[in-house]
């Protein structure tokens, strides 16, 4: 068995999109990243592949006993496991009429409970030289919350729960608890080019946020700067304005009645 001695970091979800992103800038920094994968092997493969220090995992987050002995293995090789990064998730469409309780079942364990228990046992068994820094990814829709994807806005305002409680109960203060909202960042659900293009820049600045200023965040917070319980807003201010609907329908809206004033 081999100690790993780099800073290390483990990203849930961590083969594509956002997870990705943040992957690779922590891979640019110099530490060792360890990249989560649930489906995605043949992309954590191919991540890995292009970091300097860098394996991948597999484990399916619905199973709490896989999900436990994942970090129950990493602890016993990271010297220096600094970070967890609970960015896995899942993004299925329910609305206020019609909760399906496959969705909010699959959303509450996946986006919410998982997340909680990789964080209790992360604090428990891992070893840091210098604190340890647990971030998880909710959502601009904690405080800009509309009727849409309704089991997924439950399951990331759940999240964001254990934020503060997990910071109060530390038992070592130099630990840190985040949380990590970002706004509409990628193409999510099924949106085309078009869509994507209006719906991203349904913020206050006006402009897309980057997968990248995600990555770059979660740097940041890594660093520990922040009290412990904070939660950073990567959106360009999307949260702040009061959306009646997700931003996906808010364009698709939008770009039909564009087309109809056109005809």
């Amino acid at each position: 068995m081999s100690i790993v001695e780099r800073p290390a970091v483990l990203i849930t979800g961590g083969a594509r999109r956002i997870g990705a992103a943040i992957a690779t800038a922590f891979g640019a920094a110099g530490w060792h990243v360890v990249i989560h994968y649930g489906t995605s092997r043949a992309e954590a493969e191919a991540l890995a592949a292009t970091l300097d220090s860098a394996e991948i995992v597999g484990a399916d987050l619905r199973d709490l006993t896989a999900a436990t002995s994942m970090i129950a293995h990493l602890a016993t090789r990271l010297a220096d496991w600094r970070v967890l990064v609970n960015c896995a998730s899942v993004f299925e469409l329910d609305d206020v009429d019609a909760l399906q309780p496959t969705v909010f079942g699959h959303a509450m364990q996946v986006n919410a409970a998982t997340p909680a228990l990789l964080a209790q046992a992360f604090l428990r068994d891992a070893r840091a030289r210098a604190g340890r820094r647990v971030i998880a990814v909710t959502d601009q829709k904690i405080e800009n919350p509309n009727p849409d994807f309704f089991s997924y806005t439950m399951s990331k305002h759940a999240l964001a729960a254990t934020i503060p409680m997990l910071s109060m109960a530390r038992t070592d203060s130099r630990d840190r608890i985040y949380g990590l909202a970002p706004g509409a960042i990628l193409a999510s659900h099924d949106q085309h080019e078009s869509e994507i293009e209006r719906s991203h820049r349904m913020n206050l600045l006006e402009r897309k946020t980057g997968a990248d200023e995600i990555a770059q965040a979660a740097l940041f917070l890594s660093e520990g700067w922040l009290a412990s319980g904070e939660t950073l807003f990567i959106d360009s201010g999307q949260h702040l304005l009061a959306q009646p609907r997700d931003v996906l329908f808010l364009a698709r809206e939008a770009e039909a009645a564009s087309g109809a004033s056109a005809a």
